[in-house]
């Protein structure tokens, strides 16, 4: 098998110059690779820092009541369900009976090890694609279960749950936890770098 190469042709009296040569690169992909301007960097690691607290704060006032959407009372640590009341009671549409069938301690478990799992990968900037994959599930979820095609919802397509979600798949997409967050060191660990979707 024969290789060629390609030269560039110069216009008469310039030197003769060639295509700068395509080094290999030896490190994994980065965000300075996908996007190019510093600002842009800047303004995607201000909004994973923002999606970290969309879903930490919930976190934290369920499990320790801070007095705000969660009292004292009702907090997972007084021994109240932080996720069973909702979907007994707070469902609505054709898949509230669904969603009250799966109330439970292992659904508050799960709510709660998600918004915790979520809000620490946007916060630290590692595992984004995971971390927008479980997002997008449990805010569609939400989204559901809230039924916005009813009459009355404020919004029938794009609500704040859409948003999020749209906000991890653009977070992830263009590796926005290399700036500001741990994203680069990850990508470097062997385990990350067999396996990509941990990114």
């Amino acid at each position: 098998m024969s290789t060629s190469t390609t030269r560039t042709t110069s216009p008469p009296g310039s030197a003769k110059t060639e295509p700068d040569a395509v080094t290999p690169t030896t490190g994994p992909l980065t965000q300075d690779d996908v996007v190019t301007r510093s600002s842009a960097r800047h303004a995607l690691a201000l909004a994973r820092l923002g999606g970290a607290v969309v879903f930490l704060w919930p976190f934290a006032d369920k499990l320790l009541g801070l007095g705000y959407a969660t009292p004292r009372e009702r907090a997972w640590l007084a021994g109240a369900a932080p996720a069973q009341g909702y979907l007994e009671h707070g469902v609505q549409g054709p898949l509230a009976g669904t969603f009250t069938a799966m109330a439970g301690p292992v659904t508050d478990w799960l709510f709660m090890l998600g918004l915790l799992g979520v809000g620490l990968a946007l916060l630290l900037g590692i595992g984004l694609r995971v971390a927008a994959v479980s997002g997008a599930l449990l805010f569609g979820m939400l989204w559901l279960s809230q039924w916005p095609f009813a009459a009355g919802s404020n919004n029938p397509v794009v609500d704040q749950h859409v948003l999020v979600v749209l906000l991890l798949v653009v977070l992830a997409t263009t590796l926005a936890g290399d700036t500001w967050g741990l994203g680069r060191r990850w990508a470097a660990l062997p385990l990350v770098r067999r396996a990509p979707w941990l990114r």
